[in-house]
């Protein structure tokens, strides 16, 4: 406990430590910094993130953007490639796609189960959310004009699911003032595992003066780099032995990915725009994303099939006009999902044989045994999300203002059915086969809200802004979910209070109808002071909120939202003649009645309010171009999350988290789950000529500090900590015309990073059967493009 509060002063000392030496940077230059005079300056950069187009210094938020040709220059294909250089993000995953994202440590881990809670951190496409409860989906990020990282509260703008921050993937767009078009190739391989590699391409084509059409396409193959390797397990209660013969494959867990994109615009007259838009994409994968560390570097023994299908589409439609003299968008999204899994779940099946006899069931006075008891998941999942705004805005003069209205309806239908082959009739599911539990519902979440921000020039150098945002939400839960009635006398089908209603009529019957609708507002005060046209300094004060929902254990209380209040001062600098730019925030965040995601009785997601939690940090970015040719740019987040009063897990009688209690399932200091206090990375790039061709080399390092994937100190205990981590990637190229030629080295020093630690059973009963999610091993490739 000692080190652990060592290590938090010591990370909050450095963040206040930042603050006393960035107000002594801004007041002046120290001669060190003198500019070389071949220094090239740093290109401006067009941002969105307050829903109109500015520049990334005038913008009173921290915020990182990645250009295309930074995007390009650091080789990011996917969401795994650019969270490494957004230093306030984390995240877990199991498998691509299936990621859950974190901001400046608003994180308690034990989230994206589909009855769970809401996401903290909104994620866009353009104008449109694609953020789901099981995971954002993870886009090919070919030919993006930009990926935006917001941190802190954006609820004024951006709404529920933007409780700690925002990340935007913002797309080229249709260009009717030329042709233009590119194709880029690439084949890979990777350590320990199999050939790779990637087509793409786009073309925009305009269709006439003021319309053009642009089509992009991927396919990427990443190969495999597990090994499930052959192994038996014996269960105690039956006496029988298992193999996984059938199995074995070395490189287990291949990706395939395709898709699409298309946009039309058509510029009507000189005050109208439409702009459709409709993109694909469907991921395929095989095996397990995890190895274990008890068989082997990279290698698993499962037994039974796993793989994952996971396909959408978002139609969206933006319109862009005039009324009056003020502008007017209307951004609309209809998003359809539909992903299915299956995956091993022997290790829970036989830990509990072991400690328990669970592969013998007592029914009609006898005992039925399992010769083979082991488990095994078959899941589908569908999305269906409809999203309209509406803006009215005016960005110019001394007020500038924007107002809209918001609406978004989700909805998912969930089944998941846990399978015993051969499974006794009078213990399955009535209706399924082989099923011991069915979870088949359907969940509803709605989100309406009206908002509005306004600012204002006090002077040519004091601007005040203000924000709030009214929201009403409604989340509801219908279904089943359970054991058949041969199996639990009191719960499941023995729970029922009804048939299978219209909305999930595969059900056997329905033993969950619950609701919970609220209101509430959030708000957003800033203040902003120019010291001159290349430093700005801002202060905020600004709120987020996430929804609550209802457990579908029928037992439980609804969970009620979340919020969370930031207080910052940031400050947006450009020094020596423009080469060198320098940004950053200091925060302090409270997170109050936070909600935590558990596994309880049975295996089942329980959510509860928990407690109060404290952010303090810090976050900076810097890029500089000290000679010609010569760029260095760099990334870091401080970040101190704890807890402020105990985690007791119960409510007190008067139906609040109970804060007091003999032992604490996490006491009161303790440091939020998944998030790093350091995360940070620096990129060195340099160019020249090189006769008829232009030269590249570029070094890139990130670094992640130390982890834990769970609020509670007893699943500590069992799971472990995710130890700190570096990886190195290099690059070295040449372009000549329209052609370029790239080498590059991906995680170069082959690190076996820890991204991600779980247990399908983190109990006592089932022993420290951990496996961890790796870092990508050492990767070599070549890429070839060419443009048009």
């Amino acid at each position: 406990m000692a080190v652990r509060m060592a290590r938090g002063r010591a990370v909050r000392t450095a963040v206040w430590t930042a603050a006393l030496l960035t107000s002594t940077m801004i007041a002046g230059v120290p001669a060190a910094f003198a500019q070389s005079e071949s220094a090239t300056t740093v290109d401006e950069v067009i941002v969105t993130a307050q829903k109109r187009d500015e520049n990334l210094q005038d913008v009173p938020i921290q915020v990182q953007a990645l250009t295309t040709e930074k995007l390009d220059q650091l080789g990011v294909s996917d969401f795994n490639d650019y969270v490494q250089y957004l230093p306030a993000v984390s995240y877990q995953t199991v498998a691509p796609g299936f990621s859950q994202v974190y901001m400046r440590g608003v994180a308690s881990g034990g989230d994206g189960n589909h009855s769970g809670s809401l996401p903290s951190v909104g994620i866009y496409l353009d104008e449109q959310p694609i953020t789901t409860i099981q995971g954002a989906l993870d886009i090919d990020v070919y030919d993006m004009a930009r990926v935006e990282s917001l941190s802190g509260p954006q609820g004024t703008l951006y709404g529920a699911s933007s409780q700690a921050g925002t990340i935007r993937l913002i797309t080229n767009k249709p260009d009717p003032s030329g042709f233009d078009a590119a194709v880029d190739l690439e084949l890979n391989s990777v350590d320990h595992g199999e050939m790779g590699g990637s087509a793409e391409g786009f073309i925009n084509v305009p269709l006439m003066e003021n319309a053009a059409l642009r089509v992009v396409g991927w396919y990427r193959h990443d190969g495999g780099f597990i090994d499930n390797v052959f192994g038996t397990r014996t269960y105690p209660t039956s006496g029988a032995t298992i193999d996984n013969a059938n199995r074995v494959e070395d490189d287990y867990n291949p990706v395939d990915v395709w898709g699409g994109r298309a946009a039309l615009r058509v510029e009507l007259n000189d005050d109208w725009a439409i702009t459709p838009q409709i993109m694909g994409q469907v991921t395929d994968t095989s095996g397990i994303f995890a190895y274990d560390p008890n068989v082997g570097d990279l290698e698993v023994t499962h037994f039974y099939p796993e793989s994952s299908h996971d396909q959408f589409y978002q139609a969206a439609l933006t319109i862009e006009g005039k009324l009056f003299d003020w502008d007017m968008i209307y951004a609309g999204s209809y998003l359809n999902r539909r992903d299915e899994v299956e995956q091993d779940y022997s290790d829970y099946s036989y830990f509990y044989d072991q400690c328990c006899g669970y592969g013998s069931y007592w029914y009609d006075d006898a005992y039925i045994t399992l010769d083979n008891p082991s488990q095994y998941i078959q899941g589908r999942d569908r999305y269906r999300r409809q999203t309209h705004e509406i803006r009215l805005s005016d960005s110019d003069g001394a007020l500038r203002w924007v107002v809209g209205a918001f609406y978004q309806r989700t909805q998912h239908n969930i089944e998941q059915r846990y399978r015993i082959d051969g499974l006794a009739s009078v213990l399955e599911v009535p209706g399924w086969d082989d099923t011991l539990w069915l979870t088949e519902q359907l969940r509803i979440d709605q989100d309406r809200a009206i908002f509005g921000e306004v600012t204002y020039d006090l002077t040519d150098r004091v601007a005040i802004t203000g924000g709030l945002r009214f929201f009403q939400y409604d989340n509801q839960l219908e279904g089943f979910f359970g054991f058949g009635s041969g199996y639990s006398g009191s719960t499941g089908v023995a729970a029922c209070f009804a048939g299978p209603l219209d909305t999930t009529p595969k059900a056997p019957c329905t033993n969950v109808n619950k609701g919970i609708a609220e209101s509430g507002y959030t708000h957003r005060v800033n203040m902003t002071y120019k010291i001159d046209e290349d430093k700005m300094v801002y202060a905020t004060w600004s709120t987020g909120f996430r929804p609550g929902g209802v457990n579908r254990r029928g037992t439980l209380p609804p969970y009620s939202s979340d919020f969370l209040t930031n207080f910052e001062f940031g400050w947006k600098t450009t020094w020596l003649n423009g080469s060198l730019r320098w940004n950053g925030a200091i925060y302090h965040e409270r997170w109050e009645n936070f909600q935590f995601s558990i596994l309880g009785t049975q295996g089942l997601t329980e959510i509860k309010n928990a407690a109060q939690a404290n952010v303090d940090g810090l976050e900076t970015d810097v890029i500089w171009r000290p000679v010609a040719g010569l760029t260095l740019t760099g990334g870091l987040a401080l970040t101190d999350a704890r807890l402020s009063e105990n985690y007791c897990g119960f409510l007190d009688a008067s139906g609040n988290p109970a804060t007091v209690c003999p032992s604490p399932l996490a006491p009161s200091g303790t440091q939020l789950p998944t998030t790093p206090r350091v995360k940070g990375n620096l990129t060195a790039r340099y160019e020249w000529s090189l006769g008829e061709y232009d030269a590249h080399v570029q070094g890139a390092v990130v670094y992640v500090g130390e982890t834990w994937t769970d609020l509670r100190t007893y699943e500590r205990s069992i799971i472990g900590q995710q130890p700190d981590y570096w990886t190195a990637d290099f690059t070295a190229g040449v372009d000549r015309g329209e052609w370029t030629l790239e080498l590059f080295l991906k995680n170069a020093f082959d690190e076996r990073a820890n991204v991600y630690r779980y247990a399908e059973c983190a109990e006592a009963v089932c022993g420290a059967q951990t496996y961890i999610v790796p870092v990508r091993p050492r990767t070599f490739g070549i890429r070839l493009g060419r443009t048009f």
